[in-house]
């Protein structure tokens, strides 16, 4: 599933910032920045500070007690870098906007002048070369160690892979000569991790809300009962919301049984909770966008040393979002299996053409492999335990593996979904139907790669019926 940003600029104030803004930055809206008076006002107050102060005076990890001095450039040095492939154009600006917005909340300590460079380079599509392996959840630090020997020209940034009109040629790149200060308060953020969170809460959003138009089709194709989705049957505010939404995409019908499967009768209790585990982790995602989560914090005067690095809320809650998703998948499956039965469509088996052939036969079985890859992604990763750092830190969240994974569970979800819309609508317009999705209608037996690939492609715009 792809989509273009619709062209609105995203106002970064540091205290506003939302998923579905992050999205919109990151497939190239823009960003402009908002009052920088926070983020200015802890410059000052760390420029004033004495006595030891983490990371400033002293080492990090386990050197914690050592006093340095002037260290921070090669603090940098030390923590870029990562393993494996690069994030991608579109999560690495995501990140830098993140970043960008975090900074401005106030309580870094980072000179401020760097706020309008990294600005620019989202503006121009410059990203840096963000590696996917490096983090456990205390801190992006290779992430943005590596960002900040981009400003300082030592790693070259990625360029836009389409310049815009904000890139001429032959334009250097953004760059900024961060301080030794600067160093730890610029790198001490889970920026990276967020940007996935953000990134992959706001695509799920569509897919929830596209599941709920694609199971209103298969209700009309089956002529499911009703009964399930009255308000007097509805407990809580998600359940009651789901319910009403697909009563009123589904429209009246002539139920054939006393109770349908469970795919249609528990469809409200399944998919509402799906959108709370996913309203529950936007929230989570969304607080931590937009609070300063430095250690040490520089606030009111001082530097106060602490655990908001640590990410165990956006974890948690990441976790429960990918395990109620494979719920909301497996009773689309479960939906599928019905449309191929002619005891619930009055069709021939698999909505074949003709009878012996294999229809959407196969359909079932690309659903259940990509449901199988769902259950591998719901892992829990807050099971998850490490001690490092000659034991000084002796725990970790691990909420990037958790944020990789919920992105990553976008697309076999989506093709779940697109497995049922094919069948609903070749169910429907099998039995005469009204069906207005524009699918190919062809039924004889074929492959249907272009077929679930239109369907895929569909999903944003079911979403907003």
């Amino acid at each position: 599933m792809t989509e273009a940003a619709d062209g609105m600029i995203v106002v970064l104030d540091g205290a506003h910032l939302t998923c579905e803004q992050v999205h919109r930055a990151a497939h190239g809206s823009g960003v402009l920045l908002g009052p920088t008076d926070r983020a200015e006002a802890a410059w000052r107050a760390a420029g004033a500070l004495g006595g030891p102060v983490y990371g400033q005076t002293t080492g990090v990890g386990a050197n914690k007690d050592v006093e340095i001095e002037d260290a921070g450039l090669d603090l940098l040095r030390s923590h870029a870098g990562g393993a494996g492939p690069a994030v991608g154009e579109h999560r690495a600006r995501a990140a830098l906007v993140v970043r960008l917005n975090q900074l401005l909340s106030g309580g870094s300590g980072v000179d401020p002048a760097v706020l309008p460079v990294l600005a620019a380079a989202v503006n121009r599509g410059f990203t840096p070369p963000i590696r996917t392996y490096g983090a456990i959840g205390t801190g992006d630090l290779t992430a943005l160690a590596t960002t900040a020997l981009c400003l300082l020209g030592e790693v070259p940034w990625t360029p836009p892979a389409i310049p815009g009109p904000g890139t001429p040629a032959g334009d250097p790149p953004p760059r900024f000569a961060l301080s030794s200060r600067d160093a730890l308060p610029f790198i001490s953020s889970g920026a990276a991790t967020l940007a996935d969170a953000a990134l992959a809460c706001h695509r799920l959003g569509i897919l929830l809300s596209a599941a709920t138009a694609v199971a209103a089709l298969s209700f009309r194709a089956v002529d499911a009962s009703l009964e399930p989705l009255a308000p007097v049957v509805q407990r809580g505010p998600g359940q009651s919301s789901v319910a009403a939404g697909l009563r009123g995409l589904v429209g009246p019908t002539s139920p054939r049984r006393v109770q349908d499967p469970y795919g249609y009768r528990a469809f409200p209790q399944v998919h509402g909770a799906a959108l709370d585990a996913l309203d529950g982790a936007e929230q989570a995602v969304t607080l931590e966008l937009n609070a300063p989560p430095e250690n040490p914090l520089i606030a009111e005067g001082r530097a106060w040393h602490n655990g908001n690095f640590h990410s165990a809320r956006v974890a948690l809650a990441l976790d429960a979002l990918r395990a109620a998703l494979v719920q909301a998948a497996a009773l689309s499956t479960a939906r599928l299996a019905t449309l191929a039965d002619p005891a619930h469509t009055g069709l021939l088996p698999f909505l074949a053409e003709r009878p012996g052939l294999s229809g959407v036969m196969i359909l079932e079985y690309i659903a259940h492999s990509a449901l199988a890859e769902l259950r591998q992604f719901a892992t829990p990763v807050t099971l998850s335990g490490a001690v490092l750092s000659l034991g000084t830190e002796d725990h970790a969240s691990f909420t990037p593996q958790a944020a990789r994974a919920t992105l990553a569970a976008t697309e076999p979800l989506e093709v779940v979904l697109a497995c049922e819309l094919v069948s609903a609508v070749r169910a429907l317009r099998g039995r005469g139907l009204p069906c207005d999705i524009p699918l190919d209608p062809a039924t004889a037996d074929r492959p249907l790669d272009a077929d679930l690939d239109a369907a895929r492609a569909l999903l944003p715009g079911l979403a907003r019926r």
